[in-house]
């Protein structure tokens, strides 16, 4: 039924101007509609909707993610545009806070102003 429609990513902000500096500048999501509701980017074909809301929860888990071809480069040109990775207690974690998965996927996170967790991916033998 819906094997052929796009699909509509959500994320949760209380501060609209805020995630738009991050949204738009940090991570060079091109912007394609603003509004008093929700700031909308396209994710590379993806629409990503930055939802305005009065109270958030935390979530205990990764809301967004990207699979990306080379995580040192991504990482590094995040670094420089100020965003912080995440660290885990427990988490065998590199330098660049890349953790690499059974199955050999690296994978690092970071957060949005909000404190969503968004993490980056690469694929092994990419």
């Amino acid at each position: 039924m819906l094997e052929g429609a796009d699909l509509v990513a959500f994320v949760a902000t209380r501060d609209l101007e805020v995630a738009a500096a991050f949204y738009g500048p940090v991570l060079r999501l091109r912007l394609l509609e603003a509004n008093g509701f929700a700031r909308v980017y396209d994710a590379n074909g993806t629409q990503l909707r930055v939802t305005l809301v009065e109270s958030l929860a935390e979530a205990p888990h990764t809301v967004l993610g990207w699979r990306v071809a080379d995580i040192a480069q991504t990482t590094a040109e995040l670094r420089a545009a100020g965003v912080t990775f995440n660290r885990y207690a427990g988490v065998d974690q590199d330098e660049n806070g890349v953790w690499v998965a059974p199955g050999g996927t690296r994978v690092t996170w970071f957060s949005d102003p909000d404190g969503n967790t968004l993490s980056l991916q690469q694929e092994p033998g990419s």
